[in-house]
């Protein structure tokens, strides 16, 4: 990446931190090891070379001063945002100015704030992948699912057409195999689970909220489906292994155990 203004592209981290989680209320100040989860999740994104800027978009100005006492930027959204991607989509303006660069050619690469354990080599690998493919629209990592993994609604599926474009994410398993059991559905075809880490040129999330509302998005409760309905070239990228996330306190208790290990 160049560096300075006028660059010709630029890689923007930008953590969407809601402090209200339904199912795990404050869990991105959650103490793992004497940090925030948050914290945990700045530095692992500091750590991808070619990065601009790692930063922090929430609606909390207690979790805007301490990411900023971290030494990360952060930035405030409305409370009111039903989602990740709209947080960073109200701020994109300014996504774009920090890392110099025009909206067809920055990266906004939307990482989790429930993912202490990211490895960094994901956000180079999707930069490089979204150079690769002649910077479309959108972009995400995808991996095999094991077969017990499969049926659970908790996992994201993600149905992949022959040139990797996705055609539809689901927490029900697709395809559906017509004529095996469900436990069997693995032998006939390979199944795709979604990461959970997006990557968006900004100039595609900056008209985020001129899409119309999309029930597919309303009933999965998953954000990406507004972008696939609206007929938005989504491609993928084929990673080893799925990126651990924090939804539960018993998940929580795993990333404690974890990150000791590590």
């Amino acid at each position: 990446m160049q560096s300075g203004a006028g660059k010709e592209q630029a890689v923007i981290v930008a953590v969407p931190a809601r402090l209200a989680s339904s199912r795990l209320p404050g869990k991105v100040m959650a103490d793992i090891g004497g940090k925030p989860m948050l914290r945990h999740v700045l530095e692992r994104c500091a750590r991808a070379r070619g990065v601009s800027s790692v930063l922090a978009c929430t609606d909390s100005e207690a979790v805007r001063d301490a990411v900023r006492s971290w030494g990360f930027e952060g930035l405030l959204t409305p409370a009111s945002c039903s989602s990740g991607s709209e947080r960073l989509a109200c701020v994109v303006d300014t996504l774009v100015a920090i890392g110099g660069a025009s909206p067809e050619r920055t990266l906004v690469v939307n990482v989790q704030g429930d993912q202490p354990i990211l490895d960094s080599a994901l956000i180079e690998a999707m930069a490089a992948r979204m150079v690769d493919l002649g910077w479309p629209p959108v972009i995400t990592p995808v991996h095999p699912l094991p077969p017990e993994r499969i049926h659970n609604p908790n996992v994201v599926k993600v149905l992949l057409a022959g040139d990797g474009r996705a055609i539809t994410f689901s927490r029900s398993a697709v395809p559906h195999v017509h004529d095996l059991p469900p436990e069997q559905w693995h032998n006939r075809t390979t199944y795709w689970g979604h990461v959970g880490i997006y990557g968006y040129r900004a100039d595609l999330l900056a008209g985020w909220n001129d899409l119309s509302p999309s029930t597919l998005e309303d009933v999965e409760k998953l954000e990406q489906l507004r972008l696939i309905e609206a007929g938005i070239p989504f491609a993928t990228f084929n990673v080893d292994t799925e990126c651990f996330s924090v939804d539960t306190a018993e998940q929580l208790e795993q990333a404690r155990q974890r990150l000791q290990v590590l």
